[in-house]
């Protein structure tokens, strides 16, 4: 059985580094991503050394929310698989793309819009039941099968400006409860996973982001950020288990960040 993994924001940041641990784990790579031009140099490097590992590779610049093109991607995966021989073994949730604005600016103009609120919370949280949802449906995952989506403290915490982002991610959290539960009787495990500070692109675009950095490392027991590798280490590893009797509850890769108060 050649085991598969599907990233969803696979070309930076945890989604990046996740596709390059499995392909050392010889995992098939089924990344989603959607960048501009400008970012495409970086996206086909990544590729080209994905595919240097000797594994099958197929990336797809699409909108992972839209659902046209989300039908699009499995129609292309079950082209790929044969039956009884491939399998999705991971699905990886790592979409970021929301706004960064305040519920309430100082003029009405700085204003987080509902378009905006709703547009962040559907990309970032909601569109992890849309994928577990057909990736099942249509028998693309086996029992033993892992789903992650990745969250962060702003799931539980606020930040100036985080606001759409953190509600996104509550969502996500419970979304993914939710999932356990369901997708049990298909052997299959859900588990959202909650990085430390992670010098991500994504995270340079968060208002006040060198403040959170040195409170991360104030916090942090080993006095570094996260990196994006040690991440991957874990999703990784707990797909390579057999059992998937870790399901529903927070993984936190942070190092023990979360568990210390200064």
């Amino acid at each position: 059985m050649r085991y598969w993994a599907l990233i969803l924001g696979a070309s930076s940041g945890f989604g990046a580094a996740t596709a390059r641990a499995f392909a050392d784990e010889g995992y098939g790579i089924i990344g989603v991503h959607f960048d501009r031009a400008a970012a495409m140099e970086g996206v086909n490097k990544l590729i080209q050394d994905l595919k240097s590992k000797n594994i099958p590779v197929h990336y797809f610049n699409v909108n992972a929310a839209d659902e046209t093109k989300r039908k699009y991607v499995l129609d292309e995966i079950e082209k790929i698989f044969v039956k009884g021989e491939d399998t999705l073994r991971c699905l990886l949730h790592s979409i970021a793309f929301g706004t960064l604005k305040p519920y309430i600016g100082e003029k009405p103009e700085d204003d987080l819009t509902q378009k905006q609120l709703e547009m962040t919370i559907d990309v970032m949280g909601n569109s992890i039941v849309y994928w577990s949802r057909d990736v099942v449906r249509r028998n693309l995952m086996d029992p033993g099968g892992k789903i992650f989506g990745m969250t962060s403290s702003g799931g539980h915490r606020v930040i100036y400006g985080y606001g759409a982002v953190s509600a996104a991610k509550a969502v996500l959290e419970s979304h993914c409860r939710q999932l356990a539960m369901e997708l049990a009787r298909f052997g299959i495990s859900v588990s959202p996973v909650q990085a430390g500070v992670t010098d991500t692109p994504a995270m340079r675009k968060i208002p006040n982001s060198d403040a959170i950095v040195e409170d991360a490392l104030r916090r942090n027991p080993f006095h570094r950020l996260t990196t994006p590798e040690d991440v991957a280490e874990i999703i990784v590893s707990i797909t390579k288990q057999k059992g998937n009797w870790m399901n529903g509850n927070m993984i936190y890769a942070d190092g023990g960040e979360n568990i210390v108060e200064l």
